[in-house]
């Protein structure tokens, strides 16, 4: 049922109180207990972050020979996102909404690129199965088939299979630095070599290691090359609102040159308004999310990040061992940056379960699948939690390994069933019709999978419904 618009307006604080209540079931992210989604350092941050977009809330970007000062915004921080990825003068690029047009808007560029040199009609892509689900959304959108680049038992992409992968319609190569599941960097520069031996753009989706790993190497740690010093690389995605701590709203997509960038552009010169440009996928573009990203890299400088790198892999140099002198847990992979994830080892433990027993102590702990495990992405307010979070992490193994029936209830059930349900697309529409529920006239739910597996909590969770409808499908095909 619609909520109706008031009929008269009310006072200003007390919207303002009415704005704070609505926050009474969100995560508490403040107390360093969120692993996702929140880049959150302390409230004077959170307050220059609110003065610095508040001085340009009304200003946009659409038009960038109205707002100069926004322009120059970005123009400044494509520069500096261009110095600390090593790129030459001749890197350019604009600032996005987020990492996910980043990726879309390489994707389009890539497929126009191939279709004017090479007339390329069936566009294709090469990506690691690590890829972020962005670049399958880009698929989706721009009508660019992918190729998965399969992995290798330490999680990297299987190199050997890539240039098999390649074929007269392939338009790009992407790599990872790192990849969201598992920490992984990808192997840029082996990539790039094949890139340039067979003349396809390699993009490098940093959008969350773009504003970490240069200074994580500035501060002595080893990483392998993965930005503009490798020859084949044409672009990068890197978003500031992650790890450069700008307000959301804030990423950059970088091209080698002003070739590749042209043919991200869009201009309509026949449009009865005007004639009309746009640089990215949106139009209309807000300007406090340009201020704030200018701000805080001026707040910050290169000094100012380079500590927040350090106390950030200080932070995970001492999870990934906690976790590690867990004897029930692993490590997955060889994570390299400020996110990983683990697994059991342990038949006895499901690490579902486990995740059950972190929510219930208060974390808010994600999950992966194939193979199924938890993450974490790790920033510098995690530091303060390290020794809470390991003892947490202790307590949660020993009790789920003490309950094995733990592994069938909550959110363990749900998830591990998810894991095995066959008929994956079959999976992805009955998902689409239940995740469309949630955006209904009047809304919906939106809780995921916090209900018992065993269905008594007072409103089904989507996944739950996605269990329930798999069950009664199975046991319709019973004698």
């Amino acid at each position: 049922m619609h909520q109706a618009m008031p009929d008269n307006g009310h006072a200003s604080s007390d919207i303002l109180q009415q704005l704070e209540a609505f926050k009474a079931e969100d995560p508490n992210y403040k107390d360093g207990k969120v692993w996702s989604l929140v880049y959150y350092l302390d409230e004077d941050h959170s307050e220059f972050l609110k003065d610095s977009y508040h001085s340009f809330a009304c200003e946009n970007g659409l038009n960038p020979t109205a707002f100069k000062s926004l322009k120059n915004f970005e123009t400044q921080i494509i520069s500096a996102t261009a110095d600390i990825l090593n790129g030459s003068d001749e890197v350019c690029g604009v600032v996005t909404s987020g990492g996910t047009e980043s990726c879309l808007m390489a994707v389009k560029t890539y497929r126009d690129i191939a279709k004017d040199q090479r007339r390329v009609k069936r566009p294709e892509m090469i990506l690691p199965e690590t890829a972020h689900v962005a670049w399958f959304k880009a698929s989706e959108y721009f009508g660019v088939k992918i190729r998965l680049l399969p992995l290798l038992d330490d999680l990297s992409p299987d190199l050997g299979k890539l240039e098999k992968l390649i074929n007269r319609n392939t338009v790009m190569i992407l790599g990872s630095a790192p990849e969201y599941p598992h920490g992984t960097i990808d192997p840029i520069e082996a990539m790039g070599d094949i890139a340039l031996h067979h003349k396809i753009p390699l993009h490098v989706d940093a959008c969350v290691g773009g504003f970490i790993l240069p200074f994580m190497e500035m501060n002595g740690e080893e990483l392998p090359l993965w930005d503009y010093r490798v020859a084949g690389v044409t672009s990068i995605s890197a978003d500031i609102h992650k790890y450069g701590y700008a307000a959301k709203g804030a990423s950059t997509i970088t091209y080698r040159n002003l070739d590749y960038l042209k043919y991200q552009m869009f201009v309509q010169q026949d449009w009865p308004g005007g004639v009309f440009a746009s640089s990215a996928l949106l139009g209309t573009r807000p300007g406090g999310a340009y201020a704030a990203a200018w701000a805080t890299l001026q707040y910050f400088g290169k000094s100012g990040y380079r500590k927040l790198a350090a106390d950030t892999l200080e932070a995970v140099n001492r999870l990934k061992a906690g976790v590690n002198a867990i004897p029930e847990l692993e490590v997955m992979g060889n994570p390299q940056g400020p996110l990983f994830a683990f697994q059991s080892m342990d038949a006895d433990v499901n690490i579902f379960a486990v995740g059950d027993q972190m929510d219930a102590k208060g974390w808010q702990v994600n999950r992966n699948q194939y193979p199924s495990g938890l993450h974490a992405m790790v920033t510098a307010q995690h530091l303060k939690v390290v020794d809470q979070y390991l003892a947490d992490l202790r307590e949660a193994v020993a009790t789920v390994k003490a309950n094995p029936a733990l592994a069938e209830q909550g959110g363990a059930a749900t998830y591990g069933m998810m894991t095995h349900i066959p008929l994956r697309g079959m999976v992805k529409k009955k998902i689409l019709d239940i995740y469309a529920e949630l955006y209904k006239a009047g809304g919906g739910s939106v809780d995921l999978a916090s209900e018992s597996a065993d269905g008594q909590g007072e409103s089904p969770s989507l996944l739950q419904k996605l269990i329930n409808w798999y069950v009664k499908r199975q046991s319709r095909k019973l004698p």
